[in-house]
């Protein structure tokens, strides 16, 4: 029997290759008026560089914020049996993440993921292995059970891991859900739902679950506001069964409620911390904020301080290609908040 974790991650795994563009633009001109990113079509089109970063993810992405962060992390995962999976295993080792539920599919590729990185932001075009998801036996049980991105395929599984949390009621859930996870919709991930202690996302993805479920969209009235919206969607994931939600707002900040006492709700939110230098990249902020959030409540930290800590590791991920070269240390996180501006404090609404 290993040791018990503290945190415990679990989700599919990949490589990312960075692709640094220079000769693309964006549009608008489309029915929902999104970004899109746009290139020449049947030309050769000339990019800046190329960046691969093994071993991440979100789910590995938040194992390494753990153990830098100092806390016994590892990572539940699927990989193929070929050099980038070996690769990824050892850069997981490297950074102290314990690999002992990894699972190894002999038949099977690792993921690879190519990011078209054009100014701060990144379209990423994925592809999962459809792996045989089965979970291994785990003892001792880990403190935390972090949950995130699966493959399209995983359904079955999501209800292999519900039952893992119903027996092992001491073991806290984290859920920061991937894309598949969202198209599932809420009711088929009931249980998860209603035994996660602590839930991440976005607005956006927030407003996806949420139309999912019976909880309609506010699209005026008195919501129409921002943070009359963010809250709302605060209470509408809370309905569906978390303790704490946290919903993040790009640049502008955070939203969380802490429902974890019964019959208690508080509302707080986050300004975000001040960039040191402008973004190099996005990817990986997100993780980066839920990870470092869990791993505040894990060592004990209030909410409150919780919601500090996050956006710093987030501030700083961003400086860097790829979502764990920017991750801080415990002692880093700390000495950044010790200077960080007065008004970098959570406010309660």
């Amino acid at each position: 029997m290993s040791n018990q974790l503290d945190f415990l991650a679990l989700g599919d795994i990949t490589t990312d290759a960075f692709i640094k563009l220079s000769e693309a633009w964006i549009e608008t001109d489309n029915p929902e008026h999104a970004e899109e990113l746009c290139m020449k079509f049947g030309e050769k089109i000339p990019y800046e560089s190329v960046t691969v970063v093994r071993a991440v993810g979100n789910a590995p992405n938040a194992a390494v914020s753990a153990a830098r962060l100092g806390l016994a992390s590892g990572l539940l995962t699927n990989l193929g049996n070929d050099e980038n999976g070996r690769e990824c295993m050892e850069a997981l080792k490297g950074e102290g993440v314990d690999t002992t539920y990894a699972t190894v599919h002999k038949s099977a590729q690792t993921n690879y993921h190519y990011v078209l990185s054009f100014g701060a932001e990144r379209t990423i075009l994925v592809r999962h292995e459809a792996y045989r998801y089965k979970l291994p036996a785990i003892a001792p049980a880990p403190k935390c059970l972090y949950l995130s991105s699966l493959g399209g395929n995983s359904e079955n599984y999501h209800e292999e891991i519900a039952n893992f949390l119903d027996a092992h009621p001491q073991t806290e859930l984290a859920f920061q859900p991937g894309t598949f996870q969202m198209k599932l919709g809420t009711e088929k991930l009931k249980k998860l739902y209603s035994r996660t202690g602590l839930f991440f996302c976005n607005k956006e993805e927030a407003q996806k679950i949420l139309a999912s479920s019976e909880i309609p969209l506010i699209k005026g009235g008195a919501h129409s506001d921002e943070r009359g919206l963010l809250l709302f969607l605060l209470q509408g994931i809370h309905a569906l069964g978390p303790h704490i939600v946290c919903i993040t707002d790009g640049p502008k900040g955070a939203y969380a409620l802490d429902g974890s006492v019964a019959g208690q709700k508080e509302y707080w939110f986050q300004p975000p911390y001040p960039d040191p230098k402008p973004p190099r990249n996005r990817t990986g902020a997100g993780d980066a904020f839920a990870a470092t959030f869990t791993a505040a409540l894990i060592l004990g930290k209030p909410v409150p301080v919780a919601l500090m800590w996050a956006p710093i590791n987030a501030a700083y991920v961003v400086q860097e290609i790829g979502a764990q070269k920017g991750l801080l240390t415990r002692e880093q996180l700390e000495k950044c908040l010790a200077i960080a501006p007065e008004h970098y404090r959570p406010r309660k609404i």
